[in-house]
């Protein structure tokens, strides 16, 4: 389907200090953000963080307490939300119940007097693969099916940006990785600009070219989904974002290539470029999947961390690889992830092991330490009411 039928090209949105405040609270605290045109942007953070505000101040529905929003470099800040080229897709679909699915999705096009609505309708519906069902009510769809009509009738408004709130969250596990792969292919064809707000992070690591982190109504961290995974910035995006195993270490020598450091009686090293300090006591990072479970204790070789001896606590299946817990004395309670090539666990409960990753695949973080790295997951994924 040729791009053009449905937008020219998206627009930018700007976000330029922009408060909201609530009776008692703060939702959003100082926000600028820019996301580029014909780009898909993730908003991504727990229950209370202030994600959904931030989208319903772009769509008009809430004012903020102060700054500006900015479409396509023109103020939007006072236009009203059906005034403004936005359109929303929301979790629950909203569909009109007594019309049918090509009727629905060129309800809005009859309203603004758009020419040739049903034309208009039939070809956003082929575009998300329903134009076999056009004639069918919503109930007689199943929700996966709904949930593309949804997200045709809000294309097909030619909107300069989309707004996706939840939207996969009504939906089962493998339906949501279906629709993951759908949104992201929709918006490479039509080339508009998708703000989408979740809580689910591989949705956003699936379908998003840029992922912002949000945490107590600020940016954390924002970056391409590899970026913010691999080299996460502080404790709350590293266990947020996936999983992390953190120790806190006091350094001991300060290189051009490497900050080596103590953890608990041992060097470890990380790459000064992953390292967001170099002195004093400062918190290192390593994911799950990077560490080796090693039964004998390694010989050193460069460019190796080892960690260790430990003693394996718990062993949990869960198909693609198995969860070991490793209490390191001194460093807590480690994580690691394993990928199951052998049938049965590589070791058992009670196990005495030592831990090995690449020196590369480490990361010091801004945050100074405040703990064990389960309790700062912990920490992670408690929020509060969704605002």
């Amino acid at each position: 389907m040729a791009r053009g039928l449905f937008a020219e090209s998206g627009a930018d949105l700007q976000l330029v200090g922009i408060r909201k405040e609530f009776p008692g609270f703060t939702a959003v605290e100082q926000l600028d953000l820019t996301v580029p045109a014909g780009t898909f942007f993730a908003l991504l953070g727990p229950s209370g963080c202030g994600k959904t505000t931030t989208l319903r101040l772009v769509a008009g529905l809430e004012e903020p307490t102060s700054g500006r929003i900015l479409l396509g470099g023109r103020d939007v800040t006072d236009t009203k939300p059906h005034r403004r080229p936005v359109n929303t897709v929301f979790q629950s679909y909203a569909l009109f119940p007594h019309m049918t699915v090509l009727e629905n999705v060129a309800f809005g096009l009859r309203r603004r007097g758009i020419d040739d609505p049903l034309g208009k309708a039939r070809s956003a519906l082929r575009l998300v693969e329903l134009d076999a069902l056009a004639d069918r009510k919503p109930a007689q769809l199943s929700g996966g099916q709904q949930q593309r009509v949804a997200l045709a009738r809000a294309v097909v408004n030619r909107p300069a940006l989309l707004l996706l709130d939840e939207p996969l969250g009504a939906l089962d596990l493998k339906l949501r990785r279906q629709m993951q792969l759908e949104l992201k292919s929709i918006q490479s064809e039509v080339g508009l600009t998708f703000v989408h707000v979740t809580h689910d992070q591989e949705e956003a690591m699936t379908m998003a070219d840029t992922v912002a982190v949000m945490n107590r109504g600020r940016i954390e961290q924002i970056g391409s989904p590899e970026e913010v995974y691999e080299l996460p910035r502080t404790a709350f995006v590293a266990n947020f974002l996936g999983q992390s195993n953190l120790f806190p270490a006091v350094v001991r020598e300060a290189g051009d290539d490497a900050v080596g450091a103590d953890v608990a009686g041992h060097r470890i090293l990380v790459p000064r470029s992953r390292a967001q300090r170099t002195e004093g006591t400062i918190t290192l990072g390593v994911r799950p999947e990077k560490l080796l479970l090693l039964t004998e204790e390694p010989t050193p070789i460069a460019g190796i961390n080892v960690l260790g001896p430990g003693r394996v606590t718990d062993v949990s299946f869960s198909g693609v690889s198995t969860q070991y817990l490793v209490e390191v004395p001194g460093a807590g309670t480690v994580i690691v992830f394993a990928q199951n090539l052998v049938f049965g666990p590589v070791v058992e409960p009670g196990a005495d092991v030592w831990l090995s990753w690449r020196v590369e695949h480490g990361f010091g973080l801004a945050d100074a330490p405040r703990g064990s790295a389960l309790q700062q997951a912990h920490e992670a994924l408690v929020g509060g009411a969704e605002t």
